[in-house]
């Protein structure tokens, strides 16, 4: 049986925070209503762009041009293409509270391409898989994206794929564990 390396880049130490990490601080519990979590965690050890990565986050999560149910299948398909699973187990039930189907949510787990999805929803797969797995988007892609959500859905889509990326490569990095009693991903090691 596999186990999981320890987590590294945990908190920062209180012995080590200074008036920018305090404020940072301040400032996530006053946007989030929440003590600092998750990708945050190791994002504190660089305050400054904790804070303007969260202000990111809040605009995509919560004002971004696409529903939540777009917005949930996003992360959903990034952090399976980054094998992340914080991120899964944060925005598995999540996802399926804003509406997303339990076999859809199933399928991008076990990265297979979901069958029954919508046509909006099949254009934010297309495009989050295409733009992680080729670094680009098809005109085909484009144009279906265009069409049914206008230039900025298109660049509010994109940058949510960025957005869980960035949030993946660091969580990745930091090996932060998963939310207790969360959903995880299937394991692909041999």
């Amino acid at each position: 049986m596999n186990e999981s390396p320890p987590p590294r880049l945990g908190p920062v130490p209180a012995d080590r925070l200074t008036a920018v990490h305090r404020a940072a601080i301040a400032a996530f519990k006053e946007a989030r209503g929440a003590n600092v979590f998750g990708p945050f965690v190791p994002l504190l050890w660089s305050p400054e762009l904790m804070v303007r990565l969260g202000a990111v986050g809040d605009y995509l999560r919560y004002n971004s041009a696409l529903p939540p149910n777009l917005s949930e299948l996003i992360v959903l398909v990034t952090a399976r293409l980054w094998s992340q699973q914080y991120e899964w187990s944060l925005h598995g039930p999540i996802a399926l509270a804003a509406g997303i189907d339990r076999e859809v949510v199933d399928a991008i787990a076990e990265g297979r391409r979901p069958h029954q999805m919508s046509d909006a929803q099949e254009i934010v797969y297309d495009l989050a898989t295409e733009l992680i797995d080729t670094r680009t988007v098809s005109n085909a892609t484009f144009d279906r994206a265009l069409g049914t959500f206008g230039e900025k859905g298109v660049i509010d889509a994109v940058s949510l794929t960025g957005y869980y990326s960035w949030l993946a490569m660091i969580l990745n990095t930091a090996r932060t564990t998963p939310e207790p009693g969360g959903p995880l991903l299937p394991t692909t090691d041999a």
